[in-house]
């Protein structure tokens, strides 16, 4: 792998000014601004050398954005092991960070906050203590979402015995209090899911999202609209939006305006430590709709101007187009070409096909 130059500045896509980032948590927009929250190692550039944080920034326009202190720090009886991913929900005028506490074991814990900077968890976490007989040990990544007046979360999980990835559902009224219902969803041969996002969408359907991983072949991320009724979730469109390959873990969030929004994470764990300084960030954000019933994802209009028509490392061919890439594969898609849009932010490259049909997020 041909080292990239990571001190290309990348002007609009979101990273710490030094530390280790992945997984997007957390999106929510809370008093006047977009809050993105990551797994974050504050002190090192690889992984794994320091139990998981929960880094922060905010935006109100998704090109200028302002690094805040770190929102979550392990420590505690339930999250030495860190403090894994999650999502955020309003209520009451507060703001409440669900997340993947771990020990020996992994829960759900909550922390709380009235100004989304200073977050105080919950003297009563974890608020879901062990993960139930259809589940087994990865159990993490709540999603938590509000349905026709109920609160819900999600857990990822998988069961060795039936080697199936699941979404696990809860229900509570406070937040604090959770009842298990049941198998929300579940994928066959698979050893877990995770990082779900869960929320009421348009035309009386909820969006549900997750990242599968599969006993044989790569991880993906799959985008589902559907029915949600009596505690399971009915697919009726369902894609695999991003099609990488440098690009994991995305998350999904409604906003303010009832825009369904992705963040996801470039470019992905092939990249781990490779580099002196950790070249990760976050993707622009990307509005989910249903095209004539294809789900697609298109750049929010806040950063379409960035968007182009050609770039030097995009070959148009006779059958699609070629992405290259330094020492490595190039990209290589073939299929119907009816538009394209580029956006290019230093060594990073995001592709978007038709309107949003399919997504390419590389580094060069």
């Amino acid at each position: 792998m041909n080292k990239i130059d990571y001190t290309e500045k990348i002007k609009y896509h979101y990273r710490p000014k030094k530390g280790w980032i992945n997984d997007p948590n957390g999106l929510v927009y809370f008093k006047g601004y977009y809050h993105v929250f990551y797994q974050h190692a504050p002190d090192y550039e690889a992984p794994w050398k320091q139990p998981m944080h929960w880094g922060h920034a905010r935006t109100k326009d998704f090109l200028n954005w302002e690094e805040l202190p770190v929102a979550l720090t392990p420590g505690d009886k339930y999250d030495g092991g860190g403090c894994w991913s999650g999502t955020a929900i309003v209520k009451d005028e507060k703001l409440y960070l669900f997340y993947a506490a771990i020990t020996g074991v992994s829960t759900a814990a909550v922390a709380v906050s009235e100004d989304g900077i200073n977050f105080k968890k919950y003297e009563g976490n974890p608020v879901i203590a062990t993960y139930p007989p259809d589940g087994g040990p990865d159990f993490r990544d709540p999603a938590v979402c509000k349905i026709d007046g109920q609160y819900y979360c999600v857990m990822a999980s998988g069961n060795p015995e039936d080697r199936a990835g699941k979404l696990l559902l809860y229900k509570s009224d406070d937040l604090f209090n959770w009842d298990y219902v049941g198998v929300m969803s579940r994928w066959e041969n698979c050893k877990y899911t995770e990082c779900p996002s869960f929320m009421e969408a348009e035309d009386s359907m909820c969006l549900l999202t997750a990242s599968v991983c599969p006993h044989k072949g790569n991880h993906y991320f799959t985008v589902m609209y559907g029915i949600f009724e009596d505690g399971k979730f009915t697919v009726k469109y369902s894609g695999e939006v991003d099609k990488g390959p440098d690009q994991y873990a995305g998350q999904v969030f409604r906003d303010h305006l009832n825009r369904n929004l992705l963040i996801t994470w470039i470019p992905g764990w092939e990249y781990a430590g490779v580099y002196e300084k950790d070249i990760g960030c976050m993707s622009v954000p990307r509005e989910l709709k249903i095209s004539n019933g294809r789900i697609t994802a298109f750049p929010v209009e806040e950063v379409r101007h960035l968007l182009k028509d050609s770039d030097p490392a995009v070959e148009r061919t006779e059958k699609g187009f070629i992405i290259h890439r330094s020492g490595r594969e190039p990209v290589v898609y073939q299929g119907k070409l009816d538009d394209i849009k580029i956006l290019r932010d230093g060594y990073i490259i995001e592709v978007f096909v038709n309107g949003g049909e399919k997504v390419y997020s590389a580094l060069l």
